[in-house]
């Protein structure tokens, strides 16, 4: 059976680890690459402000390409969209015609994701699309996938939720307004070991910061 060529909208974080883990366990698709999009000048993944080098321990570790799309600081949405076309038109005439996304219920995003890639012969794939977050974040953690809190936006949460790990402690922890995936933007994670990972990635806690209205915490690569 000849497999599907897929990209993978790849952030680093659970919901990512979760849509590569539903779309491996089909076993219907070759995913050819992640792909990252990274600050330029600051080496980190927009959003989630992991340094490169734990993104690429990560995407070695899963055993996987990652390509990493390059987007200055404080990118328009005209830019974002003019660089993410040209990388895709390249994988399209590569024979590359689906991106996949850990998106699960902005219908927004999705819609916005989806007209993008129609405009140029390409569709998306959502594999945990309306997947209540609160089973997804349980069915996460007992796959034995664990993740960091890298970022949370201190308009809704305080700095005591950055820099620890998502496990049963943090969800029950959480205020009930707050969506358990943070697919609000509340939080942002990094996933250094999971069933899918060769190894575990290490690293140390860092510096934590608040910028732009979000508390950051710097991981440190292991040497």
């Amino acid at each position: 059976m000849t497999l599907k060529k897929i990209l993978l909208s790849w952030s680093g974080g659970k919901d990512s680890a979760m849509a590569l883990y539903e779309i491996q366990k089909t076993k219907d698709y070759e995913i050819v690459a992640l792909l990252t999009t990274v600050t330029d000048g600051y080496g980190r993944v927009s959003m989630h402000g992991v340094r490169e080098e734990l993104l690429g321990r990560q995407a070695e570790s899963l055993g996987l390409r990652l390509h990493k799309i390059l987007i200055t600081q404080n990118a328009t949405n005209e830019e974002y969209e003019s660089t993410m076309k040209e990388v895709l038109t390249k994988y399209k005439n590569e024979n590359v015609h689906s991106v996949a996304f850990g998106d699960i219920f902005l219908e927004d995003l999705k819609k916005y994701r989806e007209e993008n890639l129609a405009k140029i012969g390409m569709e998306g794939i959502f594999p945990i699309w309306k997947r209540y977050t609160s089973e997804l974040v349980r069915t996460f953690i007992d796959l034995g996938f664990r993740a960091i809190v890298t970022c949370v936006d201190s308009k809704v949460l305080d700095s005591s939720f950055v820099g620890r790990e998502i496990d049963d402690d943090f969800i029950r922890q959480l205020p009930p307004q707050i969506d358990p995936c943070g697919e609000n933007g509340e939080i942002h994670s990094f996933v250094f070991s999971g069933p899918n990972f060769k190894r575990e990635i290490t690293f140390t806690i860092g510096e934590i910061v608040l910028r732009d209205s979000f508390y950051f915490c710097d991981l440190l690569p292991s040497r």
